[in-house]
């Protein structure tokens, strides 16, 4: 396993307590801090293989009887993961870049939306660096449009097109992976107003090497 040696203290925290990757120790740093899923909250997690955030999901959301969902969405199959995880986790293959977003509102408990949007979505990382975060730039949009749904109104558009109601519920809390560059500001610029609080956060878990940045969206206002 290469990378420094925190990383490889990650790797193996993550094999001894179960978890299908480090990255569940992101999630559960944001979780410790933020809190963000709360014991009956809904959460869809998009991009989520191999299935580590989908285990720190659930487990945010306490026993079964408290009730809750977990959606996972990704390009490959991901099996949902045996420990950390119950029947309230599922996972569906679709390409989040092309799915409309009223089939992501009907996988939400009475179709009414989702309280919390988690996207770890990653380009595939060519090593170039404005490459690789204008694409990153490009999937953290598509998280902020089917989160948000249209942020500013066109001129003369209908106000029944249901394509543009976002699938986060008011009160909603929003978390976008991006690649740090000039551009992750503007991401940042239109949240702000939308949210509550907005705060950028790079976790102890991410590699030394990695330009891996957290954009955290705290209470949808409506």
């Amino acid at each position: 396993m290469s990378g420094s040696g925190t990383a490889d203290f990650f790797y193996r925290e993550a094999q001894r307590l179960g978890y299908v990757a480090r990255s569940a120790f992101k999630l559960l740093q944001i979780q410790k801090q933020y809190k963000l899923i709360t014991p009956g909250s809904s959460v869809v997690d998009l991009g989520c293989a191999p299935g580590a955030w989908l285990q720190v999901a659930c487990q945010s959301l306490g026993p079964l009887k408290n009730g809750g969902v977990v959606v996972g969405i990704d390009l490959k199959k991901v099996k949902v993961p045996s420990t950390h995880c119950d029947s309230r986790v599922s996972t569906v293959c679709a390409d989040v870049m092309n799915l409309p977003k009223h089939q992501l509102l009907n996988l939400s408990p009475q179709k009414k939306g989702f309280s919390v949007v988690l996207s770890d979505m990653c380009p595939l990382v060519s090593g170039i660096t404005t490459r690789d975060a204008a694409l990153s730039m490009e999937l953290g949009m598509r998280a902020l449009d089917l989160a948000l749904g249209k942020t500013e109104k066109q001129p003369n558009q209908e106000e029944e097109e249901e394509d543009d109601v976002g699938v986060l519920k008011a009160g909603g809390h929003l978390i976008v992976k991006l690649l740090e560059s000039e551009d992750t500001k503007e991401l940042s610029k239109i949240c702000k107003p939308l949210f509550r609080k907005s705060s950028w956060l790079r976790p102890k878990a991410t590699r030394s090497n990695s330009r891996e940045i957290y954009l955290i969206c705290q209470d949808l206002q409506h």
